[in-house]
């Protein structure tokens, strides 16, 4: 069963709409699903679907929404991409933040009129990803998982700040992640007790879409049962 329903703001300035999958009977725990710089578009819906088939309440925030609500794009289409890149430049990720720990606490106290869910994990995707692991870094979710992040070794300063478990995915030939930033990451996090990183040799930016161009089937369904296995152990 899938709906669109409203979030009030961190600070109760606000509102802003999530798209909101729940599984047949009582959740066995949460996933917010943090989008692209696509918004949330069908390749974000159709997760948040499979994550309610496998028995989760599935939850993603329009975290686009103080730029322009509602935003859908499709990144093998030019001149979206271009607009998702605008859109990208503009965006401030503290705000992202703010959001999904809004939606945290929206999902812990009940959401749409259904009852409230205890365990709340977090998955990410490019910009989603970044905000994975600032999620993981500034709120009290339960379980973290970042796909081809951006950004992440300019926060790293951050780590010591981790507290519950995270995952980060990290595709070798990412065109906007280069092999300094992630030899920094590697750095910084390999012995992190609560960080676990993979890296996926030769795969680029967007490996695990679930529709078109830039996704690698291998290359997901490995990263994706990872994930599976992350949150079926933590979030328990």
């Amino acid at each position: 069963m899938a709906s669109t329903h409203s979030i009030p703001t961190f600070d109760h300035d606000g509102n802003f709409d999530a798209y909101v999958a729940a599984p047949e009977g009582s959740p066995k725990a949460a996933i917010i699903v943090i989008q692209e710089i696509f918004g949330v578009n069908p390749g974000i819906r159709k997760k948040c679907d499979d994550w309610a088939a496998q028995g989760y309440l599935a939850v993603a925030p329009d975290l686009f929404w103080r730029i322009k609500p509602g935003i859908e794009l499709d990144p093998d289409v030019e001149a979206e991409l271009q607009e998702a890149f605008g859109y990208f430049g503009q965006y401030d990720p503290n705000d992202g933040v703010k959001d999904i720990e809004a939606t945290i606490r929206a999902i812990r106290s009940g959401i749409g009129g259904l009852d409230g869910v205890a365990k709340v994990g977090a998955v990410g995707y490019c910009l989603g990803g970044r905000l994975a692991y600032m999620t993981a870094a500034r709120t009290d979710v339960d379980a973290s998982v970042g796909y081809y992040g951006v950004m992440i070794d300019q926060m790293l300063g951050e780590s010591h700040a981790i507290a519950n478990p995270l995952m980060l995915h990290i595709p070798t030939a990412d065109h906007f992640v280069g092999h300094e930033a992630q030899a920094a990451i590697h750095a910084g996090l390999d012995d992190h007790p609560k960080v676990t990183l993979h890296d996926y040799e030769g795969l680029d930016h967007g490996f695990a879409a679930e529709m078109g161009n830039r996704r690698d089937e291998a290359g997901a369904q490995l990263a994706d049962s990872r994930t599976a296995a992350f949150f079926a152990e933590h979030l328990a």
